[in-house]
């Protein structure tokens, strides 16, 4: 993989971004290694360069170093569009089981990176739509979930669940998640869903508090088609993705979701699987 053109996106409210973006600004020009700016971080710094907005980055360059926490490459991701551009995260923030690279790790991730020696997980994203009356309000992607869940009022939602256009079930409960196995250890996870390995071809409905307790979490083929009719009257339900947009539905709304035809594509680090990333951000084994 050939490097010309790095794009830098960062949470510019970490503190820590003043003092690495200059450096690392510098490390990459040293290397005959364009760099472009997303326009927060451009914000904050005295000699940004070329800045851009969040989604014009991607298809503007061939690698992409994001700053900050998992919310933070989320957000990234989203803003991928159909480039499937690398993303080296590069963790600042809490847990980060998507920024496993430490500050530290920062220069030699990159280094290993322009030799080709780096190694990586394209990552299934999911696809949606939001459908009312026939008529498609939103277009939407998710690197982690798909989040259908009630507002202020403790009233229980119902969600006819249907799979490739077979019906499921009618699920009773406070929400709905569906994940990607990137997203098993996210929302799902909390919500008693299982871990599922990046590399299982898969996608996850995960029930929030189902009011009948024979609902369990479902696994799914990642070719399946997905769809989602709201039946709530009387409490409004929220459609939130990835944690960071959202809509409010209306009854008889229909989400459905499918396979992105694009990845994401998470640089790792070389001595780091999965499990052990697991292992230590979950505290597996201690007491």
């Amino acid at each position: 993989m050939s490097i010309k053109r790095v794009g830098i996106i960062s949470k510019p409210k970490k503190t820590e971004i003043r003092d690495i973006v200059p450096g690392l600004v510098e490390w990459l020009r040293a290397r005959q290694i364009e760099v472009l700016i997303d326009k927060e971080t451009g914000a904050i710094l005295d000699d940004a360069g070329k800045c851009f907005t969040r989604n014009e980055l991607p298809s503007r360059v061939d690698l992409l170093v994001v700053l900050g926490g998992d919310g933070t490459l989320l957000a990234a991701a989203r803003a991928l569009d159909r480039n499937n551009v690398p993303i080296l995260g590069v963790n600042l923030g809490g847990l980060g089981f998507l920024t496993v690279i430490s500050r530290e790790e920062l220069y030699s991730a990159l280094e290993a990176v322009l030799a080709g020696r780096s190694r990586s997980e394209k990552r299934v994203r999911l696809e949606g739509q939001l459908i009312r009356a026939d008529e498609v309000l939103s277009n939407f992607r998710a690197l982690n979930d798909v989040v259908l869940n009630k507002g202020a009022i403790a009233r229980i939602l119902d969600f006819d669940v249907s799979v490739d256009g077979t019906f499921i079930s009618t699920f009773k409960s406070d929400g709905l998640i569906v994940s990607t196995p990137t997203g098993s250890t996210a929302y799902s996870l909390a919500a008693g869903g299982p871990i599922i390995a990046p590399a299982v071809e898969s996608f996850l409905v995960t029930p929030i508090c189902a009011h009948t307790l024979t609902y369990r979490p479902l696994v799914l083929p990642d070719t399946s088609v997905i769809e989602i009719v709201v039946k709530s009257q009387r409490e409004a339900a929220y459609l939130t993705v990835d944690g960071q947009i959202g809509f409010a539905t209306h009854s008889e709304d229909v989400v459905r979701l499918r396979k992105s035809d694009s990845f994401a594509e998470l640089i790792q680090p070389a001595t780091k699987h999965y499990f052990e990333i697991l292992r230590d951000k979950l505290m597996w084994g201690e007491r």
